[in-house]
């Protein structure tokens, strides 16, 4: 049996910023506690945009050399939960935030990760460029069998046939 924690997790996490609200209001005072929170939301609004815009050209840039945006576009998704985790208030999500947006962190989290996500991509370097909206082919029942009839041969009057020709 699989037991996960993340009901726990999202118990736990409310009261444990809770806390650290207190230890650190003691330490400097409620205002100041209010001002860093204010501040680290602000600075998550700003990382995300500038840091998403730079995954988003890195993610076009690979799509333009015709390999793989996988890792790019899961470094802009943890970017995205990073910036949510500074906007959310609270110290230690904001801790886990910054520390998604480091680079090394997110490839490292990426390494542990990619061999249980699946990015589904219908990627090829011709893919994009070469693909027309003329080559649709609209079949019928009778237009399509898993396996030509030996004996007849194939149909000549296939649409596959006819995309052949043109």
């Amino acid at each position: 049996m699989r037991i996960s924690f993340l009901p726990v997790l999202l118990l736990a996490l409310p009261l444990l910023e809770i806390a650290g609200f207190v230890v650190v209001g003691r330490q400097i005072g409620a205002l100041a506690t209010v001002g860093l929170v204010l501040a680290s939301s602000i600075v998550g609004a700003m990382l995300l945009r500038h840091q998403g815009l730079g995954v988003m050209a890195r993610v076009r840039a690979e799509m333009g050399a015709g390999r793989d945006p996988g890792r790019q576009v899961a470094h802009g998704v943890m970017i995205v939960l990073a910036a949510i985790l500074l906007i959310i208030p609270g110290f230690i999500s904001d801790i886990f935030g910054l520390l998604l947006f480091l680079p090394a962190v997110r490839d490292l989290a990426w390494r542990s990760l990619k061999s249980r996500v699946v990015v589904a991509t219908n990627f090829s370097a011709a893919g994009f460029r070469g693909r027309g909206r003329n080559k649709t082919i609209d079949l019928d029942d009778g237009d399509y069998s898993r396996g030509d009839d030996p004996r007849r041969g194939p149909d000549p009057n296939s649409p596959w046939r006819r995309l052949k020709d043109e």
